[in-house]
């Protein structure tokens, strides 16, 4: 990659930074073209040589949110060492920590909360991480680890929308609190009404302590 290649790549990025902090903080309408350009150090010229509107440039911040979604899911995807409700644990709770201190996630999800974009919300990251939960649910259901007779659709459903009541609850508070917390106990609750005692009880013993020994570098 050439000096200008590289240049512009840095532009780029910070541009895209820029924004993501505007749309989280203001929203899509709201946002000021203004201070994403004073924020990314970038000149108007520049930033209309990588995007043709601001509608554009919300855009590459969906695709870039999208991007670590995917990224969060596939560390957890592939965490073979634990169980299914173990991994389930690890993502929710890394996505709450990306929506506290990942502006690019946190911009995407208030974007597709927004008219603009509602319509191709099912193709975001609640899409992604959702899909890739109810695939884990499966898995749990096949290895016993649900009681018998729960819907794992219903289960699934009843998660997803604990957390995205939990992020609004956030965003309407304006609390500084520890999401990633609160998105376990979106899990924790529905589990211990539907997780087998036979898991519950080894749950009880251990905690999510495999799950933290999993996630250090």
């Amino acid at each position: 990659m050439s000096r200008q290649q590289e240049r512009a790549r840095r532009t780029r990025s910070a541009i895209v930074r820029s924004a993501a902090a505007e749309f989280a903080k203001r929203g899509y309408a709201a946002a000021s073209l203004s201070s994403i350009l004073e924020n990314s150090n970038a000149t108007k010229g520049a930033m209309y040589f990588h995007f043709t509107s601001k509608e554009n440039l919300a855009r590459a911040v969906l695709d870039e949110g999208l991007d670590r979604y995917r990224a969060i899911v596939d560390r957890w995807a592939k965490s073979a060492e634990l169980d299914p409700f173990e991994r389930l644990y690890g993502l929710v709770t890394d996505l709450g920590d990306a929506l506290r201190n990942d502006e690019v996630i946190a911009a995407e999800f208030r974007l597709v909360t927004e008219p603009e974009f509602a319509r191709e919300a099912q193709l975001r990251g609640g899409y992604v991480w959702g899909r890739a939960g109810y695939a884990l649910a499966v898995e749990a259901r096949d290895a016993g680890l649900f009681r018998d007779g729960v819907d794992v659709r219903r289960f699934v459903e009843a998660v997803a929308s604990s957390l995205a009541g939990q992020r609004y609850l956030v965003d309407l508070t304006a609390e500084d609190v520890d999401v990633s917390t609160r998105f376990a106990a979106c899990l924790e609750v529905p589990l211990e009404a539907m997780a087998s005692e036979k898991w519950l009880g080894e749950w009880g013993r251990r905690g999510w302590s495999r799950v933290r020994t999993s996630a250090l570098p």
